[in-house]
Order: C-alpha cells, then sequence, then structure tokens
C-alpha cells in the first residue's frame, strides 16, 4: 500500500491569510469610488505585529512560509539560533528495523515517513511515530543484460526532485536508475538502457525532470525524464495488474578522468548540484574533485586533487556558502572553486580512524555522521565544532564546556553469525557507521540510520533524533 501524505499541508499558511485580506479591502474602496461618491483612498491596512518566538517561526516554516525565512533581521537571527541550539536539544528514540542489513540512504517523504535503502537491495518506508515499515517493490530490468550486478551490492542513493514529486533511486540491478512518482510510489521509468556497467553510488536532480546518476563504472550519466510518462495519477498497469513503466536511456555519459596516480580507482562515490551556478560536483575514489557545468549535457569545467585522498566517500554543498564539503577517512575538506586557494581549513573528526560517513550543511552548520556511531556539529563561520553546555547549577549559570557536542547513536541490530563468532571473536557491541541522516526542518526532527562499519557484519541502525 503507498505511503499516505499527512494533512499538513491542506492548512493555509498566515501569510497567505494577510495577502487576501488585503486584497478584499481594495476591492472595497474600488467599489466604494465607483458607486458615485468621489474616489476614496483605501486605508492602509495595518501591519500585523510580529510574533517574536521561535514557536510561531518554526510554525511559519512548517505551513510553508519560505519566503520569511530568509529575511534579514529578527527572522534571520531567529533561525540562525534555532540552526546553532537544535543539535544539543535532541534526543534519541530508536526504531526497529528487524533484520534488514545496513541503511545506506534516506530521505523524508512528509512529517512522519522516510523511505529507506539497504545494503540487502531493500526499498521502504518507515513511519517514525508508530515503527510501521512497507516494502516498495524494485523496478526490474527488460533483460538480464550483460553486466547484472551482484545483488548483495544494495540501494546507496535516494533523491527527491526539488517540487517533491518524483524520486530517484537504484533498480532491483543496482547498475539501473529507478525513478517513482510521489506521494504514491508508483513507478515511472527505469534506465536500464545503455546505462551505467557497475552499481550506482550517487544520484542529484538538476530539475524537476533532469537527473544525474555517478557509477563505480567511472561515468556520470544524465537523464531526462519525460513529463507525459508521469503527468497521468494512476499507474499504468499490463494484464496482469502488475505495474508497467518505460525504460529509458542517459541523454549524456561522461567518463571520469583517470588519475596519473590511481588510475584504476576513477569509482564515482558522490555527487552534489549548484542550482545557483548549475554546475555538478563529483567525489572519486582516486581523491578528486571533479566540477562539470550543467546543461543539456555536461561539460567538465575542472578536476581539482583533494587533500585528503582516502575513503572520500560523501559530498555535499551550501547554495548559501557557494561552498562543497567533502568527507575523507578522517577530515571534512571544504572547496569553493572559484578561489584558486582554500580559505577554510578542513576540519578533523578525530573519531578513531572510521572515517566521516555522510555530511549535509545547513545555514552555516555542516553535520558530521560518522564511522564510529556518533555525530559531530561543525560552525563554519566560527571555524570550530559546536560545544557542549554544562547544566545550571545554583552557583554557576549555563556555559560552553570546552568539550565538543557528540551524540552518540544506540545499539541498534547485530547478527550474531558465524562470521561475527570467527572473525571478531564475539564481541558484544560494534558501534554502528552512520551512513545516512536527514533532517526535517519544520518539524525539528533528525534521522540517522546506518549498521556495522565492518563489511563482512550484518546488522542495521536506525533512529529518531527530536
Amino acid at each position: 500500500m503507498a505511503p499516505q501524505q499527512t494533512g499538513s499541508r491542506k492548512r493555509k499558511a498566515p501569510a497567505l491569510e494577510a495577502a487576501a485580506g488585503s486584497s478584499s479591502q481594495g476591492s472595497a474602496a474600488a467599489a466604494a469610488a465607483a458607486d458615485g461618491d468621489g474616489p476614496l483612498l483605501p486605508k492602509k491596512p495595518k501591519r500585523p505585529a510580529a510574533r517574536r518566538s521561535l514557536l510561531h517561526y518554526l510554525k511559519g516554516r512548517e505551513v510553508g512560509a519560505r519566503g520569511r525565512a530568509g529575511l534579514p533581521g529578527f527572522e534571520g537571527e531567529l533561525r540562525g539560533y534555532a540552526v546553532q541550539k537544535l543539535p544539543e536539544l535532541l534526543r534519541e528514540r530508536e526504531l526497529a528495523l528487524g533484520t534488514l542489513n545496513k541503511v545506506f540512504a534516506s530521505q523524508w517523504l512528509n512529517a512522519r515517513q522516510v523511505v529507506c535503502g539497504t545494503k540487502c537491495n531493500t526499498l521502504f518506508v518507515v513511519d517514525v511515530q508508530s515503527g510501521q515499515i512497507t516494502r516498495i517493490p524494485l523496478m526490474r530490468d527488460r533483460g538480464p543484460g550483460p553486466a547484472r550486478a551482484q545483488p548483495s551490492c544494495g540501494i546507496h542513493a535516494i533523491q527527491l526532485n526539488p517540487s517533491k514529486t518524483l524520486l530517484a533511486t537504484g533498480g532491483e540491478n543496482p547498475n539501473s536508475l529507478a525513478v517513482y512518482q510521489l506521494p504514491t510510489l508508483d513507478p515511472v521509468c527505469l534506465g536500464d538502457r545503455h546505462g551505467h556497467k557497475d552499481w550506482i553510488f550517487a544520484i542529484a536532480w538538476m530539475s524537476d525532470t533532469v537527473a544525474v546518476s555517478g557509477s563505480r563504472d567511472g561515468t556520470v550519466a544524465l537523464w531526462r525524464m519525460d513529463p507525459d510518462v508521469f503527468q497521468g495519477s494512476i499507474a499504468w498497469h499490463n494484464g496482469a495488474g502488475l505495474p508497467v513503466y518505460a525504460h529509458i536511456r542517459p541523454r549524456d555519459v561522461e567518463t571520469i578522468p583517470r588519475a596519473s596516480t590511481n588510475p584504476s580507482n576513477r569509482k564515482v562515490r558522490a555527487l552534489a548540484f549548484s542550482g545557483k551556478n548549475q554546475e555538478l560536483g563529483a567525489v572519486s575514489l582516486d581523491g578528486y574533485f571533479h566540477l562539470w557545468k550543467a546543461r543539456s549535457t555536461l561539460s567538465r569545467l575542472l578536476s581539482i586533487r583533494l587533500p585528503y585522498c582516502r575513503e572520500n566517500v560523501c559530498l555535499t554543498y551550501c547554495d548559501e556558502l557557494s561552498l562543497y564539503a567533502v568527507g575523507s577517512q578522517s577530515h571534512v575538506s571544504f572547496l569553493d572553486p572559484r578561489q584558486r586557494q582554500q580559505n577554510i581549513r578542513p576540519l578533523c573528526s578525530r573519531e578513531g580512524g572510521t572515517g566521516v560517513r555522510s555530511l549535509s550543511f545547513y545555514q552555516h552548520i555542516v553535520t558530521v555522521g560518522t564511522g564510529h556511531g556518533s555525530l559531530l556539529f561543525y560552525d563554519i563561520r566560527a571555524q570550530k565544532f559546536l560545544e557542549e553546555k554544562a547544566w545550571p547549577t545554583p552557583h554557576s549559570s549555563a556555559g560552553p564546556t570546552g568539550r565538543k557536542l557528540k551524540l552518540t547513536c544506540g545499539r541498534g541490530w547485530l547478527n550474531h553469525d558465524d562470521l561475527w563468532l570467527n572473525y571478531f571473536g564475539g564481541i558484544g557491541e560494534f558501534p554502528n557507521a552512520l551512513y545516512t541522516h536527514c533532517y526535517n526542518w519544520p518539524e525539528m526532527k533528525l534521522f540517522v540510520a546506518g549498521g556495522p562499519l565492518p563489511s563482512g557484519l550484518h546488522g542495521n541502525y536506525a533512529g529518531l533524533w527530536s
């Protein structure tokens, strides 16, 4: 059964109500003038008093008053204050995922549902309130083809288009790009023709109908969805009642340049799109950052050797700062492709060399998910990590302790199989690598998921922080 939308979108935004009131006053004044009473100046409508509270601000964001959120002055200060203060207020509630193996990707669908992809090639929706899990059928290639991937590699990427009407992820064959319609999650199309020859590791939407995928085969592919395919609200079905979807091919395929230092490891690991500059950033496992101009095709602009080139597995972009952030084995590096010399020094995670496994930007705060089961928060303006606050006492007020604010995730579930017993000595607990996290800012919630870092171990972790 397809997940249902919540009802919060039906409420009318205060900003829209105010606009409607102003319009009706203007109409009344015009009507009076037309009745022969002479030209009347309409009364200047009173501006509603500013509601200076964090609650009203967040409620305004919840019902869609996005234009106000970026305004300077008090609104901007309040927004920045909320972003800065939220991490220290978050508390964890673990979610049970049964025996699923390692959650690699996640995205919020609405206020209570998150869609996830796993190493065991399962696409599912979890209700964060009830804990209910709904599995989504994967799309199947038209034919077996010469390059079907091993089923154990899993779903590494899930992305929603800007209008949240389409979802792109991997298919049953992880080399293929699958696109579903939202909110019904009906299948739309499958990119299984002349596309990637190895697993898809990353996806980025350039517009509502254009997506780019990055693969372990060292290529990036640009896909264009035909609007006629998904404008209908009812999915096609064949005689047996099974959904029917289109099979598409990429409009452009570009190969990552071969580095002289590590020519055999050009695997594309992460993508991030700059809507402001219409540019696509990519990170490859040979230690390079690549930038393309994104139009109807991809035109490569540059390739930069990264300062830390081991295990570069995640990438994010901040439009407000025009800045890319790359996560590696022990650092996060910041890149502004327009600056010859980078002014922001890399941050060191110092989490036992387990690496940075997930990254996200929101305003000036970078959230870092590590391979050691912890979340860190970095203020890029101050160029330092957020710090823990001491609890106030009768003799002292609350203040920074000098210790890095670190949220440690729960134990999750670990399969105590023969491999765990024979190769890991039956160690009772393994910290979970946090492979994915995503914020629901209007609700001030953070979904975090992952699983044990060693590739042979089978387990999972998912938690709602609110």
